[in-house]
């Protein structure tokens, strides 16, 4: 076998053959040149037989390494005059327009992206982070599925922060799908607004648009009604004069049941707005996470008041078991367990907590129907506003407003639907791609 034919079933690039093959001591050079005849430009669909002229030098695309070996690619290529762009330089089938690098190298390099951070990639390999980035820009314009906001029905909003809490970048995930499907910077109703004003675009001002007449979209078959384009609402002849119902309930926002979110006001403000249909759930990592700064206020009060007394010996031992109280009990250790015996032996307000946060974590467990749930709330309603006035806990009073607010059906929902998996889902976000052309072929 020849090396050009083997490097040609080694490469597998799409529309061209391999015309020649060098080895030099740091890289292979693999000349490649185009099967079809048309010259495409690389800004359109626009083809043609024409041909400009030939670029003097060959242009250069990075592979995938060759072992120890940097493999690139030569290809010299045509210019061609596009009627809108005018001249350019005709694309080629294995490299995305205005890249160095051929898809199979840049698929790599997003998948890599969504497994390990970028100095992993950067010395893997040995490009920097500035190209990672405009890579990982550049895969999303062209893979992501332009219907991954289609279908959507449960879905989770929450934010991730970088450099120390100074930038948020909030991300909606499908909870179906486990997969994040839409992201901004920034954090807030002003994100969350901005989510559902891409999942349902407002309408176009008509005071803009060319002057057409507008064909008809939906008819009411009652009542004296005109027909309307789309987005433009549906006036009714059971409203009042003037009023229509609001085109978003027609939407993709319209099919939401349920959003998962945290307990700040700015998420949940922007899907009453926009979805009042769903419900609101709270995240249970967030609640639980209240549960525990209330009982470690409750334990650290209570460490204070044996300090005072000036009983240091039974100070000492209350403060060692804060991560025994913290901790799940199926993830205790003996050592840790056996810790918690005295605890409960002795009872009084740290106990009292402890089972009550016991009690918010159980809120959440999988295989719970709304009468368990509602059992649950109305115990941990009953009890959190105790406990909150005894210690004057800043926590265990919003522990307790979140109990009392909380409804069976939401709670229900947050366990069902699977939202206290959004933190890890957050932590390790995946793309919604339209393929499997993100993701590196195995015989590359």
């Amino acid at each position: 076998m020849r090396v050009t034919t083997a490097f040609s079933k080694l490469l597998r690039l799409r529309g061209v053959w391999v015309r020649k093959v060098q080895f030099e001591p740091d890289r292979v050079i693999v000349d490649v040149a185009l099967r079809r005849c048309l010259l495409s430009c690389p800004k359109c669909s626009y083809s043609t037989r024409a041909r400009k002229d030939t670029r003097p030098e060959d242009s250069v695309w990075r592979h995938l390494d060759l072992g120890i070996w940097r493999l690139e690619i030569h290809c010299r290529r045509r210019r061609l005059w596009c009627p809108v762009h005018g001249a350019r330089t005709e694309s080629v089938p294995f490299a995305r327009p205005g890249s160095e690098f051929t898809r199979d190298f840049e698929c790599l390099v997003a998948w890599l992206a969504t497994r390990t951070d970028k100095s992993t990639i950067k010395r893997m390999l040995r490009i920097d982070w500035d190209t990672v980035g405009r890579i990982v820009a550049r895969v999303c314009a062209d893979e992501l599925d332009p219907s991954r906001l289609d279908h959507l029905y449960e879905i989770g909003i929450d934010e991730v922060s970088w450099k120390r809490q100074h930038k948020y970048l909030t991300l909606v995930i499908d909870h179906q799908r486990r997969q994040v499907v839409w992201g901004c910077e920034g954090s807030g109703q002003a994100a969350a607004d901005a989510f559902f004003d891409e999942l349902d675009p407002p309408p176009p001002d008509p005071a803009k648009q060319p002057h057409a007449a507008s064909e008809p979209a939906i008819m009411v078959p009652f009542g004296p009604c005109p027909t309307v384009p789309v987005g433009h609402g549906i006036p009714g002849a059971w409203l009042a004069p003037g009023l229509e119902l609001e085109a978003a309930i027609f939407g993709r926002a319209g099919l939401l049941q349920a959003v998962s979110l945290d307990m700040g006001p700015g998420y949940a403000k922007s899907v009453r707005a926009n979805a009042p249909q769903a419900v609101v759930c709270i995240d249970p990592y967030h609640v639980v996470q209240l549960a525990n700064q209330a009982l470690d206020e409750v334990r650290r009060a209570y460490w204070n008041e044996l300090r005072s007394l000036g009983d240091q010996q039974a100070a000492k031992r209350f403060k060692d078991p804060r991560w025994c109280l913290l901790k799940r009990p199926e993830k205790l250790t003996d050592e840790q367990a056996t810790t918690l015996v005295p605890i409960k032996a002795a009872g009084g307000e740290v106990w009292r907590a402890y089972t009550l946060k016991e009690a918010v974590r159980g809120i959440f467990e999988a295989g719970l129907n709304l009468d368990d749930v509602d059992v649950l709330i109305n115990s941990c309603s009953a009890a959190w506003p105790a406990a909150a006035s005894n210690r004057s806990s800043g926590s265990a009073k919003r522990s307790a407003n979140t109990a009392t607010g909380s409804s069976p059906r939401s709670a229900s929902a947050s366990t069902n639907r699977g939202s206290a998996g959004l933190e890890a889902v957050m932590t390790a976000p995946v793309l919604a791609t339209s393929g499997s052309s993100a993701t590196p072929r195995a015989s590359a």
